[in-house]
Formats: C-alpha cells, structure tokens, sequence
C-alpha cells in the first residue's frame, strides 16, 4: 500500500486497522531478485559461425531453496543452456537467477509449493532475459526459452516423492509369512 493510502486510511495519527492486519499477515513479499551466476562459453568460435546453423539444445533447469531467516528464504533458479553443432558445442550459458522472498506462516505443503513452483515462476522470466542477451551478445541467432510450468515440474516432483515414500514403507513392512 502506498505511503499516501496510508496516510488516508490513518488521518487520526495511528493506520487504520486493516493496514495493520495487511501488515501482520503479510504471506508473501519480494525483497530482492538478483543474479547470482553467469557464464557464457563459445569454445569453437569464430570456427562455429562458418557452419550451418541447425544446433541440437539442450536445456537443464533447476531450483533450490535455503532458510536465511525467520520467513526468510532465497530461491535460486538454475538455467543451463547447451547448443551443438554435430559434436561441437557452439556455446553454453550458465545462469543462476535467485531471490530473497518473504514466505509468511502456512501450512507446509503450501510454502513448499511456494519455494518451488511459485518462487521459480518469478525467476523464469529474469533468467530468459540474460539467456537471450547472452546468446546475441554472442552473435549466434536468437533464442528463447520456451514458458516452463513450475506447478506441473512441482506436482510431479511430490508425486514422484509420495511414490517413493510409499515403496519404501511397503519395503520396511514385515512380510506374512504363510
């Protein structure tokens, strides 16, 4: 809320009841998005540029997440880009894109849904930008990222885990001997 709303809703000297509340129960804050790595690598120029271009991509993408504080957490969200050409790489891009956010007081599924699908959507569109300025700064042709969906990479990643939880209690339970 800006200063100026609040000094509306707080004319008797003190905020009114709801920015306090607002205040109190904030959920979730940005306080910081940053680049944390980068690397850009073009082991067979200028030899490269001779060829045709027709690269093979390959893309890796990763997050993790770290407790800083008291609902304090930073995120980063880890772009590797590969281009080859037959067997030659063309370049390779390294991005950490990461943030420090505010995750207030809720129920543990949902702030690890937050840390890892919520989070990583902020990030993405950062991380494609230096992507794409690396890779014309490289004078190779454009390149995008194509949109990712971090809440279907995190649903499968706890259905994968609730998988694996339930395989290894049916591996620890004690078999019926007949």
């Amino acid at each position: 809320m800006s200063e100026e709303q609040n000094n509306i809703n707080a004319q008797d000297g003190a905020p009114a009841a709801a920015d306090q509340q607002n205040a109190e129960g904030q959920q979730f804050g940005i306080q910081r998005i940053y680049l944390k790595d980068l690397s850009f690598e073009a082991p067979n120029s200028p030899a490269i540029f001779t060829k045709e271009w027709k690269p093979e991509i390959q893309l890796d993408i990763d997050t993790r997440s770290s407790k800083l504080d008291n609902n304090l957490y930073e995120v980063v969200l880890s772009v590797t880009a590969t281009a080859k050409q037959g067997e030659q790489t063309a370049f390779l891009i390294e991005v950490q894109q990461a943030g420090i956010f505010t995750i207030g007081e809720m129920p543990e599924v949902q702030g690890a849904h937050m840390l890892g699908a919520f989070c990583p959507n902020v990030l993405f569109p950062y991380a494609r930008e230096a992507v794409s300025n690396l890779v014309n700064r490289g004078t190779f042709p454009a390149f995008n990222l194509n949109p990712v969906n971090f809440d279907a990479v995190f649903a499968a990643y706890m259905q994968k885990r609730a998988q694996e939880a339930q395989a290894q209690q049916q591996a620890e339970a004690p078999t019926e001997q007949a």
